[in-house]
């Protein structure tokens, strides 16, 4: 099997809430990066961050993987939440907060 995807599997196995994303939540390097940084943080989410632009094998085997295109991609349980718009629309909903409350109180 691909090293990079038995690596993706491995992460989303450990955490309860994973985002690959372009930068650190400290550091984000691009926009929409940063946006699903803060709606995250917004939902007191504990959350393992993967810097997509370290590792070139991983940025081109996530998207096959995760059937997405575009980072950042947030997971929750091993499962595609998806990306910014996606993030900031369960936000603004609600959803969200309700969605890391779950999988934190899981995990």
């Amino acid at each position: 099997m691909n090293s990079a995807v038995d690596r993706i599997k491995s992460v989303l196995e450990t955490h309860p809430i994973v985002l690959f994303m372009k930068g650190t939540p400290q550091f984000p390097m691009c926009g929409f990066s940063s946006r699903t940084v803060e709606a995250l943080k917004a939902c007191g989410a504990v959350f393992h961050a993967v810097n997509v632009l370290h590792d070139p094998e991983l940025r081109a085997s996530l998207p096959r993987f995760s059937n997405w295109p575009t980072f950042p991609q947030l997971f929750i349980n091993g499962e595609l939440i998806g990306g910014c718009d996606i993030t900031i629309e369960l936000h603004e909903a609600g959803e969200l907060a309700r969605i890391v409350s779950e999988a934190q109180k899981a995990a």
